[in-house]
């Protein structure tokens, strides 16, 4: 099922005990985690990521509740639970109506949870990105419930500040609930400081895919972001997609604990993958050359720092 069709369940008030979420907003996938795990007084344990172990969440679901109340399970994972496991713990919800399991799935796998498994009330759902019609309701629901005084023209310069991004303009409406006034769309541009519009990570990606990148980059400074800093942020980036390169050519595929230290999203891993190899080794030598030379002219005194990292980053989509 869609989010609608649940939004429907939960207004009628006729609602499984177990639940799959996945899909394309994790945005989406964490609200309702939390709106259909909310429960007062229940024995709650939740396992995130790396945290699942089959055994503790099948003794927190068979174990009666030391209240007396319900027990609440939320596993949230990037990686498929085996299905013998979660077969087991969903026949422990049908077994006890008062456990409640929320399992949030974060891979890419959309099919394998499209039909809840058999004999079975689970309700699988699918959440896709919102779009600006959905976004702004459930905006207005989380400025409702946060006590927000905001109208739809606020919203909406929100929603815009933050280039669509539902879950960066719900993080400012948490912010903005301290101010005790209806809030204004000036109030927004006095307090609101637009972090996706003058997100370094995008404007590096229209850099290296040889985009316009121009008005980006004066966002990035008109937002106070330093010329140094980006400098910096592009090198850092593009040793990052060097050493992708590297490890894929010796092994094959990339491993991102091997490489970074940690264990990105795969999205992740896979776009870092792809545009690593888009670049020659010879070509990563003379893109830091270039990047390196520019940094040490800027730390130069009185040089006009906005001009050279203008001009570097020219001759650097150039050299792409």
């Amino acid at each position: 099922m869609y989010k609608n069709e649940l939004d429907n369940y939960i207004k009628n008030k006729k609602l499984s005990n177990s639940f799959i979420l996945f899909g394309e907003s994790s945005f989406l996938i964490d609200r309702y985690t939390e709106i259909l795990s909310n429960r007062e007084g229940a024995s709650m344990l939740k396992l995130y990521f790396d945290e699942y172990d089959f055994s503790v969440a099948k003794a927190h679901l068979s174990q009666a509740s030391l209240f007396g109340d319900q027990n609440v399970l939320i596993i949230k994972s990037e990686k498929k639970i085996p299905k013998k496991e979660l077969d087991t713990l969903f026949e422990q919800c049908e077994k006890n109506s008062d456990n409640i399991f929320v399992y949030a799935y974060y891979g890419s796998d959309y099919t394998a949870y499209a039909k809840p498994p058999a004999n079975t009330k689970t309700m699988c759902v699918r959440f896709f990105h919102p779009n600006h019609t959905e976004a702004l309701a459930t905006l207005a629901q989380i400025a409702r419930e946060s006590s927000v005084a905001i109208d739809k023209e606020g919203l909406n310069h929100l929603l815009n500040i933050h280039s669509g991004d539902i879950g960066l303009s719900c993080n400012e409406i948490e912010k903005l609930s301290i101010y005790d006034k209806p809030i204004t769309t000036k109030d927004i541009d006095a307090l609101i400081f637009g972090l996706a519009e003058v997100s370094i990570d995008d404007f590096i990606k229209k850099v290296l895919g040889k985009k316009d990148f121009k008005s980006d980059l004066e966002s990035l400074l008109g937002h106070g972001e330093d010329e140094i800093r980006i400098l910096t942020a592009l090198t850092s980036y593009l040793t990052q997609l060097y050493m992708f390169n590297i490890y894929i050519r010796l092994n094959g595929a990339p491993n991102a604990i091997e490489i970074l230290g940690y264990n990105a999203p795969k999205f992740a891993v896979d776009e870092k993958a792809a545009a690593s190899l888009k670049i020659k080794p010879p070509l990563y030598y003379k893109l830091h050359e270039l990047l390196l030379e520019a940094e040490l002219k800027m730390k130069s005194s009185h040089v006009d720092k906005n001009a050279i990292l203008l001009s570097t980053l020219l001759r650097f989509v150039k050299l792409l």
